[in-house]
């Protein structure tokens, strides 16, 4: 057992994050019928996020972004999914996968399309420094300190 009381889970059960999203208001109201079960850290990692992530009909898993230093990789378990990418539109299903290198600017999200929940795993790592850019939305974002801290695209923060 670890510092953290966990040797193992059941990831159907760990808890749900507790806030939707940490988007500006008038982005994170975009992210309903998104849950995530943070799994890393129950067992203290720190290095990098893994997520349990469950997206309802019509859910989409984040807005379509692009990182600078973070790479991610999601895993189909259940459901169909449309990864929306600078390319295009490309079907996911259960066993498939995708992973997004760092600083390519290839902006990409998840969205379901189906009648059905649709359940992923995605795994990121968490280093500091990172940018990120949203091609469709007035939103860019900075990891400083451990957390995002947003600002519209023309350095104005949301608060003004």
């Amino acid at each position: 057992m670890n510092e953290f009381g966990k040797i193992a889970v059941n990831a159907n059960t760990a808890p749900i994050r507790t806030t939707a999203s940490n988007y500006p208001e008038e982005f994170a109201r975009r992210m309903l019928g998104r849950t995530k079960r943070p799994l890393g850290s129950l067992f203290g990692i720190s290095n990098f996020g893994v997520n349990l992530t469950t997206l309802s009909p019509g859910a989409v898993s984040a807005l379509r972004h692009s990182h600078s230093k973070q790479e991610e990789f999601v895993f189909v378990l259940e459901g169909t999914l449309i990864l929306r990418t600078d390319e295009g539109d490309t079907l996911l299903s259960s066993g498939m996968c995708a992973g997004f290198r760092a600083a390519t600017g290839n902006a990409h999200q998840l969205i379901n399309i189906s009648g059905d929940d649709a359940v992923y795993l995605e795994i990121g790592d968490r280093t500091a420094g990172d940018e990120v850019s949203y091609p469709d939305d007035n939103l860019q974002a900075v990891l400083a300190n451990g957390s995002w801290q947003f600002k519209k695209k023309n350095g104005e923060s949301f608060a003004e």
